[in-house]
């Protein structure tokens, strides 16, 4: 059971899923902060601290969909597995792709789950609860730096 606040990075350029995955995860007693970036070049500034984000806390999980604006979800997840300072931060493919390319291709890189986001409301809302569950409260995160 986590003990310290987790830090979460939501990297996703929709602002009703932004605002859905907020509201899923006030829900509940986990204690987390939540960082949202809309699109992938804003991800990997936030996550090495550059410019705006030198001040950033590296999170401890990454919500991430693949169609984001400037860089996709694809380029940005194998720029934190490439790096050796980034590639243990657990990353959760949430994206509304059911391609089966994608889901190859996102494992390949290395993404450590991949969910489809559902279209009804409440099949989101009990999606992001799900995430919630397992990787906030059942699973033992690495340790930050």
């Amino acid at each position: 059971m986590q003990t310290r606040a987790i830090e979460l990075l939501l990297v996703e350029d929709n602002p009703g899923d932004v605002r859905l995955t907020i509201e899923a995860l006030k829900e509940g007693r986990v204690i987390n902060q939540l960082t949202v970036v809309q699109d992938g070049e804003e991800a990997i500034a936030f996550l090495r601290r550059q410019g705006r984000y030198a001040g950033a806390v590296r999170p401890d999980l990454i919500l991430l969909d693949l169609n984001l604006p400037r860089k996709g979800g694809l380029e940005v997840l194998a720029e934190i597995k490439e790096d050796p300072d980034l590639k243990q931060i657990p990353v959760v493919v949430l994206t509304t792709s059911q391609a089966e390319q994608d889901v190859l291709r996102t494992y390949q890189l290395h993404a450590n789950c991949y969910i489809v986001k559902p279209v009804d409301l409440n099949q989101f809302m009990a999606v992001v609860q799900a995430i919630k569950s397992f990787w906030l409260a059942l699973v033992m995160l690495p340790p930050r730096e």
